[in-house]
């Protein structure tokens, strides 16, 4: 079974900012370990690649726009 990588776009990161503009949700069906939360699109599809996952966007429900960033338990 290959894995899965559920990821969704930040909210406060603007068009034209230089930061990491997507926050890692959940994996699953691999053993990894991330020292970020905030990855680029590009980093997200090599590690995929790499891993032979599958990414998984989820989206924002757009109530959601005034909330802050979903913390990441670990």
């Amino acid at each position: 079974m290959a894995g899965k990588i559920f990821y969704r776009e930040r909210l406060k990161v603007g068009e034209k900012e230089r930061k990491p503009r997507f926050a890692l949700l959940a994996v699953t069906g691999v053993q990894i370990e991330f020292y970020s939360t905030h990855l680029r699109k590009k980093e997200l599809d090599l590690i995929a690649k790499e891993l032979g996952a599958e990414l998984i966007l989820i989206p924002h429900d757009p109530k959601d726009k005034d909330k802050d960033e979903v913390e990441i338990k670990k």
